[in-house]
């Protein structure tokens, strides 16, 4: 529609958002009309019309089996247009319209703001399948007629009142039209259930809706007074009521209805929610068990590593007790992924945080001044990831501490990611570099037999299904290169 408008139109900015506000709103005029919608807006040398957006009903036949946005019409074609327009009033008179063996009924309402018709909305109606409305299709009709008259009046759609009519109740969910005092003047059978579902035990007709809704919902002291306003449609309103006793929840939305400038009534659409937030509730309880597992993984991980250390302190064994503390840094490395996810919505988490902990906690076991540092960004990982590159991580820095490096050395550790690939096969590059003595000669890292080396090459090509190399660096030392696929990571 930007598109469409800008190219043909003298709309302004401010004009082209009001048009998009009508828009997101015309499927409730649609439905009620049981009729396709069609907006015109004159072009920018007032010589055509330009179809600029095209609603279907979902309450009846289309009367446009194709599509309309883009079309050209020629002023003088449809006198309708012409007189909406010229005149700033809904037209009706005319015969019906043949196409394809089917009658159509060919309405126009003005489209006005500020004092301005921007353009006409056609509003067709499909006659095929006509026959004696009820009380139901006549009181649709009606809230249709009234809705109209806000549109040529500039008084709908409401503004700053955006509706997101993928979540909000639509007609066919349930339907309350009610006076100007808020008494129900009738209740589509859906409405009516869903206020069932409430715990309402009789009709609603004849009732005042606020007042019915606030009985019906718990006990909140002076909210009940603005629920009885909302529920009443004196405003422009989106709001839920869950009741008392039967555990309902039902979704409303209040449209007062004021055709001549002065309100008449309202029209309420209200959709049973009570499945959804049953279903949203058991999530949040899901969600909070999962992280709280986390969150006792974590700490059962502390505890072990916590007896690792002490059982190190009592060894006499240099070399058992170095053994030790290297399982207190695997397990750690675990302990970090478990936390973040104990504090996260999702088995999702930002790696990057997690990387700078692991560079910390093992940066402790540095012989001399050597300086660890991360460049480049991990992003956000799956737990399924995490956790075992957390692992890997830790045994790759903690192997480049231990044999780069002597006690007198200075030295550098630079830990590299980099994201690339498509979004269907996203790669992580990381490399981990140092400055120290360097591989020994004859050195192969596919062969070695150190613990740690086996762990990585596990985890590596076996868990993660990356690749794991360990060569010269450019300068001075080695650098350790890990390709791994993250299939839906970020």
């Amino acid at each position: 529609m930007n598109d469409l408008v800008r190219q043909h139109t003298a709309l302004s900015d401010s004009d082209l958002e009001w048009l998009h506000l009508l828009v997101s709103e015309w499927q409730l005029l649609s439905d009620l009309s049981f009729a396709d919608l069609v907006l015109w807006v004159p072009t920018r040398d007032g010589t055509r019309y330009v179809s600029v957006a095209q609603m279907r009903p979902n309450t009846g036949p289309t009367s446009y089996q194709d599509d309309m946005v883009g079309h050209l019409v020629p002023r003088g074609r449809r006198p309708l247009l012409d007189a909406a327009l010229d005149e700033g009033r809904i037209v009706r008179e005319g015969d019906p319209e043949w196409r394809e063996e089917v009658p159509v009924r060919v309405e126009s309402i003005p489209v006005r703001r500020e004092g301005r018709v921007l353009g006409v909305i056609a509003r067709n109606t499909n006659l095929l399948t006509v026959r004696t409305p009820s009380r139901l299709e006549l009181t649709y009709l009606q809230s249709a007629s009234d809705l109209a008259q806000m549109i040529a009046a500039g008084a709908f759609p409401f503004p700053g009142q955006q509706v997101d009519m993928d979540a909000s109740p639509r007609v066919g969910d349930g339907l309350i039209r009610l006076d100007a005092d808020g008494v129900v003047q009738y209740a589509s059978p859906n409405g009516l259930s869903a206020y069932h579902r409430l715990g309402l035990a009789s009709d609603l007709v004849g009732h005042h809706l606020g007042t019915t809704t606030a009985e019906l919902a718990p006990s909140r002291g002076p909210v009940d007074e603005a629920l009885v306003k909302v529920a009443s449609g004196y405003a422009p309103r989106e709001f839920e009521v869950e009741g008392a006793g039967a555990g309902g929840v039902i979704q409303l939305r209040a449209i007062p209805l004021k055709p001549k400038g002065v309100r008449i009534g309202s029209l309420v659409l209200l959709r049973d929610v009570t499945e959804l937030r049953r279903r949203e509730r058991e999530l949040i309880t899901k969600d909070a068990t999962i992280r709280e597992i986390h969150h006792r993984v974590k700490n059962n991980l502390q505890t072990v590593a916590a007896l690792l250390r002490l059982q190190a302190r009592r060894m006499d064994s240099v070399q058992g007790r170095e053994a030790l503390n290297e399982a207190v840094r695997r397990v750690g490395s675990i302990a970090i992924v478990h936390e973040t996810l104990s504090q996260n919505l999702d088995e999702r988490v930002e790696f990057d945080e997690i990387a700078d902990r692991v560079i910390a906690m093992v940066s402790e076991i540095s012989p001399g001044k050597v300086t660890c540092r991360r460049i480049g960004r991990f992003g956000i990982l799956d737990a399924e990831v995490a956790t075992p590159l957390s692992m890997v991580l830790t045994e790759v820095l903690q192997n480049a501490l231990e044999h780069a490096f002597t006690v007198a050395d200075q030295g550098t550790v630079e830990v590299s990611a980099v994201r690339g690939g498509s979004p269907s096969d996203a790669r992580l590059l990381i490399t981990v570099t140092d400055d120290g003595r360097g591989l020994p000669e004859g050195f192969d890292p596919q062969q070695a037999g150190n613990l740690g080396l086996q762990i990585v090459r596990t985890l590596v090509e076996g868990e993660l299904g990356g690749t794991f190399g360990m060569v010269p660096a450019p300068e001075r030392g080695t650098q350790v290169v890990l390709d791994l696929p993250v299939r839906g990571a970020k």
